[in-house]
């Protein structure tokens, strides 16, 4: 696969500030990407590199989709933007309808945003929202967890457990603290699916209840199985602990799915797959396939309501965004819940789950290899530090990309999470590129 038009490189790297990259790095050796088809990349210079990430977690559906861009490109043509304040437009009514019939239960409601973090921080306001609408606004705390990730934004850095994320941006939002993560190496190392150790760890939150009160916290936020800080599959039972005693202290318990969301895990949500229902859940990524910036919450019957009082002519909840619902977004999220739909991503992605986690634990016994773990089709590879935290993982990306391989690090634990497109060929190929780099690392 070649680019119709060869992309040149670009004439200066120094304008652009890249997020979340070693910019000087970066640029003395650069790694650009010039066309995506299917499940593979091509570089500026011509190469194939295959695409072992979904971009970032976000291209379940495969690169280049006519369907899609299409459907974007009539769209651009008949209604290029309108405001959703005060007005509104077919688009995100119709999606909103559509997406509410994917989700178990009653989460059927839904707050459009334009990403992940957007998503998360919308969450969190309405949980604040909802106690004081409900007449208890002393729930003003937040619960979040060690080694989680909820996007860029205040609240979401405030809530997410990873020191990088935190530690340059003073006394965040107050008032939040963090249940402990569940990642322990001792006690499940190389783990298929669910670890059977780690459940009581959701039994922290009643140490926390009985340090702050019950009546001061508002919510809990988990990513259902984290995927950003290296894939921490959640142990047998933890999910039902964490929501039960939310339950008993009526606190709100919010899933972040901006990853698992949309059939990463062989599920429509991760809500279906564990079976466990929270009250908000936060979506982007996959929503589009990565095509234009989209996120969403979705919020339970009873939430809705709660605001649902007063003057017909009072604005509800003071919080929005001037591309919320954008119909451009729209039309590209129809587009691609089509192709999931045609296509049984979610059940294809199930159907391949065991092949792919035989194939990820083969790379067990490999130089370096410490840890393996795996659900749906997304993998953790934790590599042992060469002492430098952070650098073998590092070179291993490297020397993947120059091999053909996308790849995804996290300190020294590669994240993998190929499109839901993926076929056997291209899992065979994956793990050949890898296992070579990672038997030539010092």
């Amino acid at each position: 696969m070649q680019p119709e038009q060869p992309t040149t490189h670009p004439a200066s790297l120094d304008a652009f500030w890249m997020p979340f990259t070693a910019n000087r790095q970066f640029k003395a050796k650069p790694r650009l990407m010039a066309a995506a088809k299917g499940m593979y990349y091509t570089t500026v210079d011509g190469r194939e590199v295959l695409d072992g990430t979904a971009g970032l977690w976000c291209v379940n559906a495969g690169h280049g989709r006519e369907e899609i861009a299409a459907a974007v490109h009539a769209q651009v043509m008949e209604l290029d933007f309108a405001p959703t304040f005060q007005m509104g437009h077919p688009g995100p009514f119709a999606l909103a309808d559509r997406l509410v019939k994917m989700l178990p239960g009653d989460l059927n409601h839904v707050f459009f945003t334009n990403s992940g973090s957007e998503s998360v921080d919308t969450a969190l306001k309405i949980a604040l929202a909802y106690h004081r609408v409900r007449g208890e606004g002393a729930r003003t705390r937040l619960i979040g967890r060690e080694r989680g990730y909820h996007g860029v934004g205040f609240g979401g850095i405030s809530v997410g457990g990873i020191a990088p994320n935190r530690k340059f941006f003073g006394s965040l939002i107050p008032g939040v603290d963090h249940l402990p993560h569940t990642h322990n190496l001792e006690h499940n190392a190389f783990t298929r699916g669910q670890p059977e150790w780690g459940a009581h760890l959701a039994d922290e939150l009643e140490r926390i209840v009985t340090l702050h009160d019950a009546s001061t916290i508002a919510a809990v936020i988990v990513e259902p199985l984290a995927g950003s800080t290296g894939v921490l599959v959640p142990p047998k039972g933890y999910l039902e602990r964490l929501r039960a005693i939310c339950d008993k202290y009526s606190i709100l318990l919010i899933f972040d799915e901006v990853i698992t969301g949309f059939g990463r895990l062989g599920s429509g949500f991760a809500t279906e797959h564990f079976g466990v229902m929270p009250d908000l859940v936060t979506v982007a990524k996959g929503i589009t396939n990565g095509t234009v910036p989209m996120g969403a919450v979705f919020a339970r019957q009873g939430i809705h309501e709660a605001f649902m009082h007063g003057p017909d002519s009072a604005i509800e909840l003071f919080h929005g965004y001037t591309y919320s619902g954008h119909p451009v977004a729209c039309a590209a999220a129809e587009a691609t819940l089509d192709i999931y739909e045609k296509e049984g991503l979610f059940d294809r992605a199930r159907r391949l789950s065991s092949e792919w986690e035989n194939a990820v634990h083969s790379l067990k016994g490999l130089p370096h290899v410490i840890d393996v773990r795996n659900m749906g089709l997304v993998a953790g590879v934790e590599l042992a530090s060469s002492g430098t935290p952070g650098a073998r993982g590092y070179e291993c990306l490297v020397n993947c990309f120059e091999q053909g391989l996308l790849i995804r690090t996290t300190g020294d634990i590669i994240a993998l999470s190929p499109p839901l497109t993926i076929e056997t060929s291209h899992i065979d190929q994956l793990i050949e590129q890898l296992t070579k780099v990672l038997k030539a690392l010092p």
